[in-house]
């Protein structure tokens, strides 16, 4: 697994417990080892962009998912592939997570496990399919705060 973070934000955020939590979820989620993901925490700024040039939305969103390889390819000798980009924007995060009751960093856990979810196929446009990604989503993160209160993230 290659896993990279970059936080191109002016933000402060706990860059190592995202990267356990992207860890957790790996493991959890079965994903590919030999995957690659990238982490990017943006602001508004450039969250807007991305928003508007990837999803031709006005304004700035709390995350967005951009699959790149459906897995392996068989030919490629050293087995990598790429899961996806998430971009992230901890100044929305802060300003959820604030509406929501809960810390800046508990938001940015959500949105990167949202995130990961989108990468892997997950959607919740339907009713349906809204209930399955929260509720996989609620279960992922308890058991990354139990582990993670244990210890064993």
């Amino acid at each position: 697994m290659s896993l990279d973070l970059v936080n191109d934000s002016a933000t402060e955020v706990e860059e190592p417990r995202l990267l356990m939590l992207a860890e957790f979820l790996w493991q959890r989620l079965e994903i590919d080892p030999i995957a690659d993901l990238a982490i990017r925490l943006v602001d508004e700024t450039e969250m807007t962009r991305l928003h508007v040039q990837f999803m031709d939305l006005a304004g700035p969103t709390d995350v967005l998912s951009f699959p790149m390889d459906d897995g392996p390819d068989p030919d490629d000798p050293q087995g990598g592939w790429v899961l996806g980009d998430i971009a992230i924007c901890p100044a929305i995060a802060a300003a959820q997570g604030a509406a929501a009751g809960h810390s800046a960093q508990a938001e940015l856990e959500l949105l990167l496990t949202h995130g990961l979810l989108h990468l892997l196929g997950h959607d919740h446009a339907e009713p349906e399919e809204h209930a399955e990604m929260f509720g996989l989503q609620a279960e992922l993160l308890a058991a990354w705060q139990t582990a993670s209160q244990l210890g064993q993230s």
